[in-house]
């Protein structure tokens, strides 16, 4: 099991501008933003983090910058965690967007959208999954089991990885929001995944660091073993689900 911490990018001049920006390039981080991914260095510090991957995208590589030249490490660039490809919205106004017919169809069946001259968001969710359990499984088999790594992606990437995960349809995707900075949390096993936190902004990440197995026993025991299966410690039986 390796658990990956979906980053999105902090805000972004497009998003303060009311633009839908896509693939454009050149748009970077605003002074709030840039205030963002400075703050991550120490919200992440106490977490031992085994690899960063990224979207190519200028806003991804501004706010990874600080955490990377705090921790000496370089970030590996994975193409299927761009932003969608929007195609000829790119660019245009979400006011002038919210007019045309298609974004009522993105809001509610967004399984059936596809952007004109762009993708269509089911193949935006298959490519990010894909490269997530990718890069999760190459992770994994280079630093082990509990490696805890960074993928910084966009907003709508991030919504569909954690749909998957949670295993809603695409089409339930809009009920999920996820902040500029924030991270949404999975840990992936061979058999499952395990969405661990959504949309966190400012809470302590401590709990996130991989415990040794000899925690999970009692003093002098020996730890049982672990199971493709298994629930992170953090989950809870009941509660929410008003069982008692």
């Amino acid at each position: 099991m390796t658990t990956v911490i979906l980053l999105r990018h902090g805000r972004s001049t497009a998003n303060t501008s009311g633009v839908l920006a896509g693939r454009t390039p050149g748009v970077g981080l605003d002074d709030h933003g840039r205030a963002q991914a400075e703050k991550l260095v120490d919200r992440l510090a106490e977490l031992p983090l085994a690899a960063v991957v990224t979207s190519p995208l200028q806003r991804c590589e501004e706010t990874l910058a600080p955490l990377l030249t705090a921790r000496g490490l370089g970030a590996e660039v994975e193409d299927d965690l761009a932003e969608v490809d929007y195609g000829d919205w790119t660019g245009r106004k979400l006011g002038d967007l919210g007019k045309e017919d298609l974004w009522k169809v993105v809001q509610a069946h967004p399984s059936a959208a596809v952007f004109p001259g762009g993708e269509g968001l089911a193949a935006m969710q298959a490519r990010a999954v894909a490269a997530i359990r990718r890069q999760a499984a190459r992770i994994g088999a280079e630093h082990g089991e509990k490696a805890l790594w960074v993928a910084c992606s966009h907003g709508d990437v991030i919504k569909a990885a954690v749909a998957d995960a949670l295993g809603l349809h695409l089409d339930s995707f809009q009920r999920i929001v996820i902040d500029p900075c924030s991270v949404s949390v999975i840990s992936y096993t061979p058999t499952r995944p395990f969405v661990v936190r959504v949309n966190d902004t400012g809470g302590d990440l401590s709990a996130l660091v991989p415990k040794p197995d000899s925690e999970a026993g009692a003093e002098g025991e020996e730890a049982p073993p672990a199971t493709d299966d298994a629930v992170p410690a953090e989950a809870t039986v009941g509660g929410s689900t008003g069982v008692p």
